[in-house]
């Protein structure tokens, strides 16, 4: 009797372990063993009206899952509807339901690399930046067209351009507007650092003029070798108290960056950004400098030249000359390049 008992026993608890191993086999393999499978990394993007529906369809789609069955599991258990996070998600080769579960529901993103660009206008800026975050573009404009924000930044609309250096920054995707102008802002103080404003400080110049100086550069000449001659000739211009007569600043005044060849008319523009009829700097950047371009101004060749036409091998560089006769020698040489290529603006 005994020993049937002992056999019963044996076997109940024999069956009690086989249950438990094929519970936690089926455990381990829907939550712990691998079941997503992409050839390499990929990113789900969880945007403010993602519901749990869309981002498990997003999931299945790029995920390659094996089977869903355990993110099912959690997500009934855990109430994935009430954790919804949005952000730049990973999933990886191989990658195992229960981490994958984890870094949704509980907002572990991954940063992403935001381009803050050298470009001409904050209009295209605000779009670039919308193109590359969750915040939309027209948030972005509201804050850089708000006079109210721009004097909170210490900025007006015309000098905001000089508030951003073109750099890559790893932010996290769905940042906020807030916390994005906060970041610009940091970067902008590591940027002009000590050193920096010393230099500004011995030319004579704020950071904000340095950057206008260098967006003008930066317009003149795609060569970062000649880069510093070019701003050190539009030193000599205002030192002189002579208009910089900088063809970029006409284009921008007319907006119309496509102009090859700029001429007597186009002079005529009404604009304080027209460095032909006003002396000194133009109120703003007409672009925004990169690093490269701030620093040849701040570390501009002293030289001795007022003047300078491109080369009439439309090299990009350019011919200096130190008086108006030596000048005009190398603008002609230039338009008779524009006369046979037929360029007339």
């Amino acid at each position: 009797m005994k020993k049937k008992k002992r056999n019963i026993l044996l076997s109940i608890l024999i069956g009690a372990f086989l249950l438990c191993a094929i519970a936690g086999g089926t455990v381990y393999y829907y939550l712990f063993a691998p079941q997503f499978h992409p050839s390499k990394t990929v990113y789900i993007y969880v945007d403010r009206d993602d519901t749990a529906d869309s981002i498990y369809n997003k999931i299945r789609k790029s995920g390659h899952v094996n089977k869903f069955t355990g993110f099912d599991w959690m997500a009934k258990y855990k109430d994935f509807k009430q954790n919804i996070h949005t952000g730049r998600y990973a999933i990886r080769p191989n990658d195992n339901v229960y981490h994958v579960y984890s870094r949704f529901s509980r907002g572990y993103q991954e940063a992403v690399n935001l381009t803050i660009g050298s470009v001409r206008t904050l209009d295209r800026l605000a779009r670039s930046i919308g193109k590359q975050l969750m915040i939309d573009s027209a948030e972005i404009a509201g804050q850089l067209f708000d006079p109210t924000f721009q004097n909170k930044m210490g900025y007006t609309e015309t000098t905001l351009p000089s508030l951003f250096i073109p750099e890559t920054y790893q932010v996290y995707w769905d940042i906020s507007v807030d916390d994005f102008f906060k970041r610009i802002q940091k970067e902008h103080e590591r940027f002009w650092d000590k050193e920096r404003l010393a230099q500004a400080t011995a030319i004579g110049m704020t950071p904000e003029e340095i950057s206008t100086l260098a967006s003008i550069v930066e317009e003149e000449t795609n060569n970062n070798e000649e880069k510093p001659m070019v701003a050190g000739l539009y030193i000599n211009r205002l030192h002189k108290d002579m208009p910089l007569q900088a063809d970029p600043t006409i284009k921008f005044a007319l907006q119309d960056f496509g102009l090859r060849r700029i001429t007597n008319e186009h002079l005529k523009v009404n604009s304080p950004y027209n460095t032909y009829i006003n002396t000194g700097l133009p109120p703003g950047p007409i672009r925004i400098p990169s690093k490269k371009g701030i620093d040849s101004v701040l570390n501009y060749t002293k030289h001795n030249y007022i003047y300078m036409c491109a080369k009439e091998d439309f090299s990009g560089t350019h011919n200096f000359a130190s008086n108006y006769a030596d000048h005009m020698a190398n603008a002609r040489k230039y338009w008779k390049a524009l006369n046979e290529r037929k360029i007339f603006k």
